[in-house]
Parts: C-alpha cells; sequence; structure tokens
C-alpha cells in the first residue's frame, strides 16, 4: 500500500496538516479498499500546533519508508527548521520519494535544494519573501499548484486540496480521484471566477487550457471505466477529430490514449 507520511513541525498550520490525512485516509480504490496508509510523523516527541499540542506517532526515521511525504506550512515560513529534517527529506528523495509542499511548507522543501532550477507556489502572501530568500527558484503566486514530477508545491488554504486530489489521479487515475473530490465536496478540477481575468487569477491558466483539461480527464475516467473505441472517447468528450484528440491528450498526460488505458489494465 501507498504510504503518505505527512510532516509536522512546530506551529504547524492545522488546516494544512488535516487536509492531505483526511484526504488520502478516506481515499478508496474499487471494491472498498483503502488506497493510502498515512502517518503523521515529526521531529520532536510533541508539536506544538497553535490551538493544540501534537504528539505525532512516528518520527524522522518514518520518512525513508514513505512513498509521498507532505510538507504541511507553518505559521512562521522562516524559522529555522529542526537539525536532521532536511537531511531526511534529501535522503528520502535520493531514493525516489515523492515530495509535496502544502502553502508556506514550500519554504522547508525549498531549503533542502531540491526545488533549484524547478518552478514551484506558495501562499501568495508569501510568494515575494520565498523569491527573495530562494532565488535560484521560479516562483509563480498564480497558479494553485505546480507539478515538477518528484517535486510538487501547492498555494495556500483550499490549493492543498487540490494537490492532493491531484496526486490521487496521478496514483489511480480519475475516477477514484473523482469519488474522492466527491467525499471532500469539492470539483476535481476547479474552474475559478466567471471573467477570464479572474478566471486566470484563480486557476493559473485561460478558459480554453482549463476546458482541454476538463475534456482530457473526462477521457481518462472513460478509458479507464468503459471499452468504448479512442475515436468515440474523442467525439463523446468534444473533440473535432481523432487526432486533434491524440495530440492533445498527450500533451497533457504524456501518453498515447491506447497507452495509458493499457496501464490502467494491467
Amino acid at each position: 500500500m501507498h504510504t503518505v507520511a505527512v510532516l509536522a513541525l512546530d506551529k504547524v498550520i492545522p488546516f494544512d496538516l488535516s487536509t492531505p490525512v483526511e484526504v488520502f485516509t478516506r481515499t478508496r480504490l474499487p471494491g472498498g479498499r483503502a488506497a493510502y496508509r498515512v502517518r503523521i510523523c515529526g521531529a520532536t516527541p510533541t508539536v506544538d500546533a497553535g490551538a493544540f499540542t501534537l504528539q505525532p506517532p512516528w518520527g524522522l526515521a518514518a520518512l525513508a519508508d514513505a512513498d509521498t511525504i507532505i510538507l504541511p506550512g507553518c505559521a512562521d515560513p522562516t524559522a529555522p527548521i529542526p537539525a536532521g529534517v532536511l537531511d531526511a527529506l534529501r535522503h528520502a528523495a535520493a531514493s525516489g520519494t515523492r515530495i509535496a509542499s502544502i502553502c508556506s511548507g514550500a519554504f522547508i522543501l525549498a531549503a533542502t535544494g531540491l526545488l533549484d532550477g524547478h518552478r514551484a507556489t506558495t501562499h501568495w502572501l508569501a510568494a515575494g519573501a520565498l523569491a527573495a530568500r530562494h532565488p535560484e527558484i521560479a516562483v509563480d503566486p498564480d497558479v494553485l499548484y505546480v507539478d515538477n514530477g518528484q517535486f510538487l508545491t501547492s498555494a495556500g488554504a483550499a490549493a492543498g486540496l487540490d494537490l492532493c486530489l491531484h496526486l490521487i489521479r496521478r496514483d489511480h487515475g480519475s475516477a477514484v480521484a473523482a469519488d474522492a473530490a466527491r467525499l471532500s465536496v469539492m470539483p476535481l478540477e476547479r474552474e475559478g471566477g466567471q471573467a477570464h481575468r479572474r478566471f486566470r487569477d484563480q486557476t493559473g491558466t485561460t478558459p480554453l487550457q482549463w476546458l482541454h483539461r476538463a475534456r482530457i480527464r473526462q477521457a481518462q475516467y472513460l478509458l479507464e471505466a468503459t471499452n468504448n473505441p479512442v475515436d468515440r472517447i474523442a467525439t463523446r468528450v468534444g473533440f473535432g477529430s481523432p487526432t486533434a484528440f491524440r495530440d492533445r491528450f498527450k500533451r497533457v498526460v504524456g501518453t498515447s490514449p491506447h497507452a495509458y488505458r493499457a496501464a490502467f489494465r494491467r
């Protein structure tokens, strides 16, 4: 089972901590099996979370066994990071572990050096500070999340939920992610506002680009859940030609529709 380790440091933001714990714990595979094993890890026996004190059941050593590590934000993103945390994260990354930050958790991930040369995001209020502190990172304050493959970052508040749903979709496909989104009373793809400018501010993309991605997500579901021919799926999700559909699908997903279907039926 895929293990998700959520790292709780002093002054962790409770909302950022609870989001991945709730989302990944409640995610179910077809048949009702749990999709993830979730562990809350700490650098110290007790963690000051502001309104309450937390006693993480696992320490930093558990990060080495995780498939995914989540770094929630802390109230003071510039506070010193406890000894051993950065080395543990670098060691996990060297082993291929996926690491994702929520909100100001990007400061922790940035301190490891793992984001150097990459694009990243954080809460818009902290974007300037992150860029100034780590000029080697291309900080984008206008998107919900950034996926660099092994390393991912999200903006603040509900964007952490967007990121978690994105990870579920990467791991288990759009159908499982859609179920998780429904449990969270959250759309799998958020629309943003009505006006074009507000739309881009909220989603980091244009309405047309969002529409293309939404069509591809629906196509992914149909490829996973039906035996419909690819050409029929292309028409059903709104593409004018199968060639245009295949080109767009490969651009968004990184593989062909046939290869995607085969991967989910192994």
